[in-house]
């Protein structure tokens, strides 16, 4: 229970999130890269956009061709990322499917331990938070569960530590 997260308070929905799954989710962020979502965001579909060139431009002169069997360097690249990698997800699909009350308008990041202060954001900053869960590949038990970093990257060299909830009023 000592990972486990809620999202409650002025909500349709109280949300329950177990951190300790994120691992495996692909919307997973790398925080030792990360500088905020606008930069993210715009990145990746930089990205794609390339990617989708490259892709076409490879078929218009080679023709299609069959994914190559052997990928084993690439599934152990994979691994070592996932074992030593440096975490969060973006926050803003938890928050939505809580489903704010139309006279919601803040949002209270719960914390305890170290830094003992609720702080408190409004609905559309906190829709922009990455929520980071993992350093160096290990679940963050001592100043966790969580850590909220602010979607600018403001505070990504001192998150909200010793997050237990966040209390929607």
């Amino acid at each position: 229970m000592d990972f486990i997260v809620m999202i409650n308070g002025n909500v349709k929905h109280t949300i329950t999130i177990d951190p300790t799954v994120w691992i495996f989710d692909d919307r997973k962020i790398d925080l030792k890269t990360w500088t905020g979502e606008e930069n993210r965001k715009s990145d990746e579909m930089e990205q794609y956009k390339k990617d989708i060139s490259k892709q076409w431009d490879k078929e218009i002169t080679e023709g299609a061709q069959l994914p190559k069997r052997n990928q084993t360097n690439r599934i152990r690249t994979k691994k070592e990322e996932l074992i030593n990698g440096t975490f969060g997800i973006p926050f803003g699909s938890f928050l939505k499917n809580a489903e704010p009350h139309s006279d919601a308008a803040k949002v209270v990041v719960e914390t305890n331990g170290g830094n003992d202060t609720d702080h408190i954001v409004n609905l559309e900053e906190a829709s922009q938070f990455v929520i980071g869960f993992s350093e160096n590949g290990k679940p963050l038990k001592e100043t966790g569960p969580v850590h909220v970093y602010y979607g600018d990257g403001s505070n990504k060299q001192n998150p909200i530590t010793h997050v237990k909830g966040f209390r929607i009023v």
